[in-house]
């Protein structure tokens, strides 16, 4: 049964979001830095009256940090608290059907941990990722 998904580009791949792990999609205005924050998290932004955590997803995955070129971010709540999800570009919002991922599919250790499975996008394969697996802390209760 086909699902809908998200189409975004993270550290220039191509992935796929499960509509329902997104609350919203937002441009990030002001970021305030957090010191010595574990990887991957950027800083604090106020969005609509709350308080959001901002993480570099391409950081979270142990790639080299986004320039900060972007400030389109995908929102998801995880045991109550608001994370804003940077990403490169959004790209698309429809619906696919996915296919796991066979055994000798080679990732990368941040893109592993955060594979969920295969959609066909534009007849090309596209990873389908699970967005807890970005945020440092709750990654491994995940």
């Amino acid at each position: 049964m086909a699902k809908l998904f998200l189409i975004a580009i993270i550290a220039g791949t191509t992935v796929a979001i499960d509509s329902q792990q997104v609350d919203s999609v937002v441009d990030i205005g002001h970021i305030t830095p957090i010191p010595r924050a574990e990887a991957g998290i950027v800083g604090l932004a106020a969005l609509r009256s709350r308080v959001v955590t901002v993480i570099d997803a391409s950081g979270a995955l142990g790639l080299a940090p986004q320039s900060g070129s972007s400030n389109r971010a995908v929102i998801t709540s995880v045991d109550h608290h608001h994370y804003a999800i940077l990403v490169d570009t959004l790209l698309d919002v429809a619906p696919f059907e996915e296919t796991q991922l066979s055994s000798g599919f080679a990732l990368g250790n941040g893109w592993q941990r955060a594979s969920r499975a295969i959609v066909e996008h534009n007849s090309s394969p596209v990873l389908s990722i699970n967005l807890r697996a970005l945020i440092p802390g709750v990654a491994l209760a995940a």
